[in-house]
């Protein structure tokens, strides 16, 4: 199969890239370029790809593609607040923009990248993929403008399929220090503080980025008639936790750290538990591969390995919101996230610099 993977050099794509081609399938990417050379160890292998905003996308770009696996995005709360008109622009109506361009150019299936954060605050019962929308962010919004939209373009020549990720974690290429585990696990390694910056009390459904591109494949692969129009929560219902539990178990894997609130550490309107049974019963071979547990593991042998530091974990090279207002003050993107040179390349990412990590 042919497939045109948007954001295949970001955090999630530079993993599931090299997993779709193990099986088998012939992989195109797209991507804006704002996060190349945001590296941790060794450069991801290059595939044929454009360099486009998916704002810019037309039919041209899909010609001759099978199914469309859409992960672009603005890609978390803090940055998603940075500039909300934004986030929506980018990740509900230039979705829309490039399932219109896909389908134009004859894509049957697109598998879009959603997330739990649309169902917001719902307290400490889990809930599937029938609950209310709640969600407190310009990003969470966003992906509930996005799903709805794509609903609507849903016909005979065209499957739209919702994957409602849990919080992702994990080692990438291309790493974020600005997700609550990686973030726990970088500041024990760098600090020997597990620093929370909420009071630990929220709950949060957890998914390793190597289980969020094992679903995406099936799906993928998957019989049309089985996940047409579907919206599934990806990861385990057993990987929902406490955040001060994710952080116990930082701490019993991280020699010589210890848990530390930081300053103002208050409690966080994000809280919510999800119910991934149903992904579970649509695909029983599916098996997810990774605990919270083992992705600490695999972190801090990949952070002692690359000798991870303070400045690198907080720096532009891994948060997210530091590495864009780097280039917004550099001149080299506009406040709409444009590049103000179209086509131009994103310099190297400083490692100066405060950060913007998500609230854990």
């Amino acid at each position: 199969m042919r497939i045109l993977v948007t954001g295949h050099d970001g955090y999630i794509g530079t993993r599931l890239v090299p997993l779709f081609q193990q099986a088998g399938h012939e992989i195109l990417g797209l991507d804006s370029g704002l996060f190349t050379d945001c590296t941790i160890g060794a450069e991801p292998a290059s595939i044929p790809a454009v360099r486009v905003d998916i704002r810019d996308v037309t039919p041209d770009h899909f010609e001759g593609v099978d199914a469309v696996v859409h992960l672009a995005a603005i890609s978390n709360d803090p940055l998603g607040n940075l500039n909300p008109q934004t986030t929506y622009d980018i990740n509900a109506h230039a979705t829309i923009g490039v399932a219109r361009a896909a389908k134009a150019a004859g894509v049957s299936r697109f598998v879009f990248s959603s997330s739990c954060s649309l169902y917001g605050a719902h307290g400490d019962a889990p809930i599937a993929e029938n609950a209310e929308f709640l969600p407190v962010t310009p990003y969470g919004e966003s992906k509930v403008m996005a799903e709805k939209e794509l609903a609507e373009l849903a016909g005979d020549d065209f499957s739209p399929v919702f994957l409602r990720n849990a919080t992702a974690y994990g080692l990438s290429p291309r790493l974020r220090g600005d997700l609550v585990v990686n973030n726990l696990t970088g500041y024990a390694v760098t600090t020997g503080k597990v620093q929370m910056k909420s009071d630990g009390t929220p709950w949060r459904p957890l998914v390793h980025i190597e289980d969020i591109a094992r679903a995406m494949l099936a799906v993928v692969e998957a019989p049309r008639d089985l996940i047409h129009l579907q919206a599934y929560n990806i990861g385990r219902t057993s990987e929902n936790y406490q955040i001060r539990d994710v952080a116990k178990i930082v701490e019993e894997i991280v020699p010589n750290s210890r848990i530390t609130f930081a300053e103002g550490a208050s409690p966080d309107k994000r809280n919510y538990r999800v119910d991934c049974d149903r992904f579970a019963e649509t695909f029983p071979s599916f098996q997810p591969v990774w605990t919270v547990r083992k992705g600490v593991e695999e972190l801090y042998a990949a952070f002692l390995a690359t000798e991870l530091s303070y400045d690198d974990l907080i720096g532009a090279r891994f948060q997210r919101i530091r590495r864009i207002q780097e280039l917004i003050d550099q001149g080299l993107l506009d406040d709409t996230l444009r590049f103000t040179s179209p086509g131009s390349a994103a310099p190297a990412a400083t490692t100066a610099g405060a950060a913007g990590a998500d609230r854990s």
